[in-house]
């Protein structure tokens, strides 16, 4: 049986417990679980399971950095990295990795999580997302946003665009081989990881699918966020993303996708 390793950034997050549990309560197969603590600890102890492994870093490094310091611990054949705010559906790892090939960014279909009542609001889910250069408030980025896909729902499994990346599959081969790793200079430490991964995959000649046979729930974006930034800081990663892959999306992949 193929191992998952559940990578899980986390950075003082209240919620980051309730995930852990979520996936061990919802997992089939073998897994570990591997929640980074950057630049923090955690005032309540892990609940005692062998599968759940913690690393602590003792300076905050950042998302990018916490990803890629869990990805370098994991012992799986596949990885998974899900925020610390996450329900999952039941037998989730199984689901994708029966049919996801050696060569796929794997998304389940993306719910949104009301973390107070822990319960999976009343909304539209998310399956299909569009990558495209948007506006923001002093130039422009990388942005994925909802897309009603022509045909998508002939397919449970189908070729998509854009995630939020707040959880993914992959196998730990093409992380090793094609990802690499989650770069920092340039991108900082925060934002674009999703389209860095995405761009890396097609240029390799991967894919990126949703698998919608499975779910997850997410953070609901009206609850408080525990870190990001903005600004000038935030402009400067999505410029150098932009500096970085521009005429690749524009040249190859909106043609290749008819955008």
């Amino acid at each position: 049986m193929n191992k998952l390793s559940v990578v899980i950034p986390s950075h003082n997050d209240i919620y980051l417990h309730r995930t852990i549990d979520s996936i061990i309560e919802n997992a089939a197969g073998d897994i570990e679980i591997i929640p980074v603590l950057d630049g923090y600890t955690e005032s309540k102890p892990f609940r005692d399971d062998p599968r759940i492994k913690p690393v602590w870093i003792a300076q905050n490094v950042g998302m990018r950095e916490a990803i890629n310091t869990g990805v370098e611990g994991a012992t799986g054949d596949y990885i998974m990295r899900t925020d610390e705010h996450c329900m999952f559906g039941e037998r989730f790892d199984m689901i994708v990795l029966s049919t996801i090939q050696p060569d796929w960014i794997v998304v389940p279909r993306r719910y949104f999580l009301d973390p107070v009542h822990w319960v999976v609001m009343d909304l539209p889910y998310v399956d299909y997302e569009r990558l495209k250069i948007g506006k923001t408030e002093r130039g422009e980025k990388f942005s994925g946003v909802p897309w009603n896909k022509p045909d998508g729902e002939k397919y449970d499994i189908d070729e998509t665009m854009a995630m939020q990346g707040s959880c993914w599959i992959m196998s730990k081969q093409w992380w090793d081989n094609v990802i690499v790793r989650l770069e920092s200079e340039g991108y900082d430490t925060f934002y674009q990881d999703s389209h860095e991964m995405v761009f890396k995959t097609w240029k390799a000649g991967g894919k990126m699918v949703v698998n919608k046979q499975t779910w997850y729930a997410h953070k609901h974006r009206s609850f408080p966020r525990t870190h990001n930034y903005g600004g000038e800081r935030a402009e400067k990663c999505f410029a150098h993303s932009l500096s970085v892959w521009r005429d690749y999306y524009e040249q190859e992949i909106r043609p290749a996708w008819g955008i």
